[in-house]
């Protein structure tokens, strides 16, 4: 029997990818970082083009998921997750995010559907003006009973059932008077041009 105690000596452990993310987190330690991109960056990029990636997104996806890796290390709780699932879960909700740009791509200010109409020229506004005068004048001459359901209906937007309800009075009344209404002002405004 020998009289040695112990045996062989104890092994250093190896820093792996969750030491690794401590280090980043605790001291922003680049060596750390580098060793982590090192383990970590073409795996991800093989991953991206799995899912349909062109090589140049899935680069451009692998630096952005480190870019989320440095800034987020202090997130990681190795208690819910390995260091690999975790740096993988950054990727994928890069990835889905990517995604859900394509498909709602950015809104391009010189669309022109989104240019709003150009200020009417001076003699259309004129014409405007005095067309809006003459409709005024035209209702200034209806019964009082063809005014309120015209403003009622043109003005204040509501259906026929609605001012039939809020006048009180049949639904075929309220259609008469806008008729009657009309036929009026179509008269003076025709009378006018």
């Amino acid at each position: 029997m020998s009289g040695a105690t112990g045996g062989a000596p104890a092994a250093t452990a190896v820093p792996g990818p969750e030491d690794w993310l401590r280090a980043i987190a605790e001291r922003e330690d680049r060596a750390a970082f580098a060793s982590l991109f090192r383990a970590f960056a073409p795996r991800i990029k093989g991953y991206m083009m799995r899912l349909g990636c062109s090589a140049a997104q899935a680069e451009d996806l692998v630096q952005e998921t480190f870019v989320g890796v440095w800034r987020k290390a202090r997130l990681y709780d190795p208690a819910k997750a390995a260091a690999a699932t975790w740096i993988f879960t950054v990727a994928r909700n890069l990835r889905i995010d990517l995604l859900r740009r394509e498909r709602r791509p950015e809104i391009d200010p010189d669309d022109p559907a989104l240019v709003g109409d150009a200020a009417p020229l001076p003699d259309a506004e004129l014409s405007g003006k005095q067309q809006a005068a003459r409709v005024r004048a035209a209702l200034a001459t209806l019964p009082a009973e063809q005014v309120s359901v015209v403003e009622l209906s043109f003005f204040a937007g509501k259906a026929h059932g609605a001012i039939a309800e809020e006048l009180d009075i049949p639904l075929g009344t309220v259609k008469s008077r806008l008729r009657l209404a009309f036929r009026r002002i179509r008269s003076a405004l025709d009378g006018n041009s």
